[in-house]
């Protein structure tokens, strides 16, 4: 298993800024140097575009035009964001944060929470599943295994499309979602986990987005401390961002548009997790001075794959399909794609075990060969089939390189032998780093021969080897490398979470897949039923589908395997058949009528300033004036206030007092804290104002339209008067 890169391990750094730019292609070229305004990379499969927002930022810096500590680049796994701190530091570009939104979020709020809550930040908890058991059995909901997870993922759903428990059955019917319960069973327990939470003091992931987008709105002296901190934003995988990640890059910008982002319509697969790709495709609408670069040239696999790709989304539909892009392969021709049909389950993961073995026995690596599935489920036969083939594999998502025992041992020997080394005997024949790393792993259980078949033994072995391998390529990129030089290399490592390559076939979902590569991909279970999955109804669950298999074909970079099974079990009726998304693809099939033409080619499109039919955006506000003495106002809160803090107050006490004691029953109800409904000083603001239409209190600042029409009317009502605008817990 490699990173989506297959370049040297240990590149030497640039000696300047304009080495940065050095090997790469005119539109990664293109990326590298916009440094200014808004940038928009539509990045296909294998086209190179973490290098290019890399060096991007790598040339920014080096140039001096950039800042290091000024600039944040946000992704959507740790993973992700260790390779690309990798990669900086060996463009020479120290100092630069890269993060995941929530990491970046969490920092942000554990600094600022003693300011803006006061007190200590409530601890987070790491797993969900027992909190949401706890919570159904006080809701007497009796849910197995595979429910509890189920009504964990749309929980965690709901946070991250900002739905609040009384909308999750609207907001799921319209999302068209399969729920695992009755919609309001989720919503009561939904509702139950919040209390739970806030009963027990904890945060969960997603409340650190949350709550970190709350105090931006609320405190606008935080957020230009944070702003004037971060003056430059890269976004990776940017048609991944959720509603509630996109709002909170909003407040991290304000109103700025020094922003680059990254991403591919057509590998958007996450959307049951609330990721949409309509902020990549309407960036240009929300920005018309951006400049949009399309990346096409495909280093990244044979053009027999890539034909395959393209031909995969040639009948696709959507507005992702209207926006796909056309890769154009840059490598040698290969093999063509092999398909292949068994009669069941079993003979599939025996067949693709014996070829599989056949490759590895013909030289080829099996850490460059992996078996991609669409489910879980469905590894278990492959582990044994290539445990009776006597192939190790590994399977992607299991424990981190470095969290694992025999690392954390091999690292505390490497350690100490750095240390005191000269009074080791074991070191005493080794004449080079690899020799010396080999000796000391030694005692760890590492030998020049694997041990035989698979398990926990061999496992262990891998792990050894592949440190052992790492000081070869170490050595090789640094002949002066010492044995501390290679123990702070692996600290580097462990603290960015890059692991070096594991020896073993990688057995892993389609999903787990992304921004990985091999040399070989077995894709296995392509039927009906299973690709797309059974439970894709709708168009749009079925285009993801569609989407997913093509994010499985772009995973290989030579030799593509696919197949099916006409049955579950031997013996079984064989009433399946190969996917329809293969059709006109596969040797001897027919295609689907379908859209016609071909995608986006690659280039650039520079920015314009004339306007552009769009989705609404907030417009600059003129400078906020007091009400009372005219005198212009520059504090949060004042601004909020619409006066001096020192200039008279005409507020209405008794209104301010119902409005909070609706605010506490609407927060209630809602599972979130009182100021995420309304701050104190919105409802000062609404006390004062005694707003009497929705144009009115639209006008107040922190009443955002989300917040006017879920909340409008009842406000209005108290306002008014009426006392039953006092809120409706089943509301």
């Amino acid at each position: 298993m490699t990173a989506a890169t297959h370049s040297t391990l240990f590149p030497q750094t640039p000696d300047s800024a304009d080495a940065v730019l050095e090997g790469l292609d005119p539109e990664q070229r293109e990326v590298a140097t916009a440094l200014h305004g808004p940038v928009c990379v539509l990045a296909g499969a294998g086209t190179g575009k973490t290098r290019a927002i890399t060096h991007r930022i790598a040339y920014g810096v080096r140039a001096g035009i950039l800042q290091p500590s000024s600039v944040l680049a946000v992704t959507f796994t740790n993973r992700a964001a260790g390779e690309m701190r990798g990669r900086l530091r060996q463009l020479g570009a120290h100092g630069v944060q890269a993060r995941t939104f929530h990491s970046a979020a969490l920092r942000q709020l554990q600094y600022f929470w003693p300011k803006a809550i006061g007190g200590s930040m409530p601890r987070l908890v790491d797993r969900k599943i027992p909190l949401v058991a706890d919570a159904a059995a006080a809701c007497k909901l009796r849910l197995d295994r595979g429910e509890l997870r189920d009504a964990t993922a749309e929980i965690e759903w709901c946070k991250v499309t900002q739905t609040v428990p009384a909308d999750y059955p609207y907001a799921a019917a319209k999302a068209g979602r399969d729920t695992p319960r009755d919609p309001a069973e989720i919503s009561h327990l939904y509702a139950a986990y919040e209390d739970l939470k806030r009963d027990r003091a904890v945060i969960d992931f997603e409340d650190v987005l949350l709550l970190t987008v709350a105090i931006l709105q609320d405190r606008h002296d935080i957020a230009e401390q944070i702003r004037t901190q971060y003056q430059h934003f890269v976004v990776d995988e940017y048609q991944d961002v959720s509603p509630l990640q996109q709002r909170l890059l909003e407040l991290w910008l304000g109103n700025r548009d020094t922003l680059c982002v990254v991403g591919d319509a057509s590998q958007t697969i996450y959307s049951f997790t609330g990721a949409t790709p309509d902020h990549l495709l309407d960036f240009r609408v929300r920005h018309p001075g951006a400049t949009v670069v399309k990346l096409v040239r495909d280093y990244r696999s044979t053009p027999q794959v890539v034909h395959l790709a393209n031909g995969l989304l040639t009948q696709a539909s959507g507005r992702a399909a209207d926006h796909r892009l056309e890769l154009v392969s840059q490598r040698p021709p290969g093999p063509d794609p092999v398909y292949t049909e068994y009669t069941d389950e079993p003979a599939e993961a025996e067949g693709a075990a014996r070829r599989i073995r056949e490759l590895i026995d013909a030289g080829i690596p099996a850490a460059e060969i992996a078996v991609l599935f669409r489910t879980n489920s469905q590894s278990e036969t492959y582990e044994q089939a290539l445990a009776d083939a006597g192939v190790p594999y590994q399977l992607r998502g299991a424990e981190r390189f470095f969290d694992r025992p025999e690392v954390r041992k091999a690292g505390v020997a490497l350690r100490g032998a750095a240390r005191f080394g000269g009074n080791d005997s074991l070191l005493d024949d080794a004449v080079d780093l690899p020799s010396q790393v080999r000796a000391v792993l030694s005692g760890e259980g590492w030998t020049s021969n694997p041990p035989a078949g698979s398990g926990a033994a061999r496992e262990r072995w891998e792990s050894l080897a592949a440190l052992v391998n790492l000081a070869h390529d170490f050595t090789a990129a640094n002949p002066k490398a010492t044995l501390g030089d290679f123990v702070a290399e692996l600290d580097e490592r462990a603290n960015a979470q890059h692991a070096p390559t594991v020896q073993g076939v990688t057995l892993a979902s389609l999903h787990a897949a992304k921004g990985l590569e091999w040399d070989v991909v077995f894709l296995v279970g392509i039927a009906e039923g299973m690709v797309p999955i059974t439970y894709a109804k709708t168009d749009e669950q079925i285009e993801e589908e569609r989407r997913l298999l093509y994010v499985g074909v772009t995973r290989a970079r030579e030799r593509l395997h696919l197949s099916w099974s006409l049955s579950r079990s031997p013996g079984g009726r064989p009433n399946r058949r190969p996917s329809h998304f293969l059709d006109g693809l596969r040797p001897g099939s027919t295609a689907t009528v379908g859209r016609t033409g071909t995608g986006a080619g690659g280039g650039i499109e520079r920015g314009t300033l004339t306007e552009v039919p769009a989705v609404p955006r907030r417009t600059q506000r003129t400078p906020a004036r007091c009400r009372v003495c005219g005198r212009t106002l520059t504090d949060a809160g004042e601004m909020k206030l619409m006066r001096c803090e020192d200039c008279p107050s005409d507020m209405d006490e008794a209104l301010y007092e119902r409005l909070r004691a609706w605010r506490s029953v609407q927060a209630r109800s809602s599972g979130q804290p009182d100021f995420c409904v309304f701050t104190d000083r919105t409802l000062m603001a609404i006390a004062e104002a005694r707003p009497d239409s929705p144009a009115e209190l639209s006008r107040i600042p922190g009443v955002l339209s989300r917040k006017l029409q879920r909340y409008g009317t009842e406000v209005l009502a108290i306002c008014a008067g009426q006392e039953g605008g006092e809120g409706d817990e089943d509301d």
